[in-house]
């Protein structure tokens, strides 16, 4: 009998177990700086900072917890929107999860208020509506997968905004920490709905025919794509880092087209042209209209000079 893996859950719980290999490699890569640290010394480090900020051990774990929760989630509406659309329509619309961090630290974290970031959000939503009929209104699943990945961008952006005011400015040991924690949350307690699901047919899983070369790849590739988001900023600046939620879509779009004969025109391309302009827009820098005045100023100036 012809058996097909169909289990998101199981996906997204086997994939997140595997942050708990944040904290040993921080610890190794600790370890070939400062050769006399221990594990310990190490751990006892990042409990203090965590002490010093006013985290008992219940409020600690259970704001794990919490996180942990959440990580689970957006991962999960994340696989759920893949089965429905292809990887560079979700891939489009989790880029918008910028425009919701900017809303949610406007609220929560009284950013400063900038015009044309709320332009862009705006934007941002036209294209994701452009997206969710692009296919029509009845008798079409895209709607769905819409839902399921703009849900996945929106808890993705309050995962980033609750990690600012709950812990605030992490240390490198503090973030390895914490994403081992949420790995060991997972692996502990949410294995019994991996279990229900399957007793009661919602997923279908059998060990025989599970894709083993494919969870390890996409294990693997997430836990590098989130070290490289959390620790890549001691290397580059963080704009860049968010710049790879966007410039991933054209890949992906090629791939789309190369192996699948995907075609992006109409709606959905109106869509994802107008999510890539809300996404730079909101970008921009707080100051943006000082960087254009002298950029004008310049060239008047050079223009001038030019002339004479």
């Amino acid at each position: 009998m012809n058996v097909t893996y169909q289990a998101p859950f199981f996906t997204t719980w086997f994939v997140t177990n595997w942050t708990m290999l944040f904290f040993p490699l921080y610890y190794l890569t600790r370890l070939s700086n400062r050769r006399c640290e221990s594990i310990f010394d190490i751990l006892s480090e990042s409990i203090r900072d965590f002490r010093d900020k006013g985290f008992t051990a219940v409020r600690f774990m259970t704001r794990c917890s919490l996180f942990c929760i959440l990580w689970v989630g957006t991962n999960y509406m994340y696989i759920m929107s893949l089965r429905i659309l292809p990887a560079t329509d979700v891939m489009a619309l989790f880029a918008t999860n910028v425009s919701f961090v900017y809303l949610l630290s406007w609220v929560i974290l009284h950013e400063q208020f900038v015009g044309i970031r709320i332009m862009a959000v705006i934007i941002c939503d036209t294209g994701v509506a452009l997206l969710a009929y692009m296919d029509g209104i009845t008798g079409s699943p895209t709607l769905g997968g819409v839902v399921l990945a703009t849900s996945a961008a929106a808890a993705s952006a309050v995962y980033k905004v609750l990690f600012r005011k709950v812990v605030g400015d992490a240390t490198y040991g503090q973030v390895a920490l914490f994403f081992s924690l949420i790995g060991m949350l997972n692996a502990a307690f949410l294995w019994p709905l991996c279990l229900g699901l399957f007793l009661l047919g919602t997923e279908t899983l059998h060990w025989e025919t599970l894709p083993w070369p494919a969870l390890l790849a996409a294990s693997c590739l997430s836990l590098v794509a989130n070290l490289l988001g959390n620790f890549s900023v001691a290397l580059t600046y963080d704009l860049f880092i968010t710049l790879g939620l966007i410039t991933a879509v054209p890949v992906s779009a090629a791939l789309d087209v190369v192996l699948y004969d995907a075609s992006f025109e109409g709606m959905k391309l109106a869509g994802m042209i107008l999510i890539a302009v809300g996404f730079f827009l909101v970008m921009f820098p707080d100051n943006w209209p000082d960087y254009i005045t002298r950029l004008l100023r310049n060239i008047i100036l050079l223009s001038h000079s030019q002339a004479f």
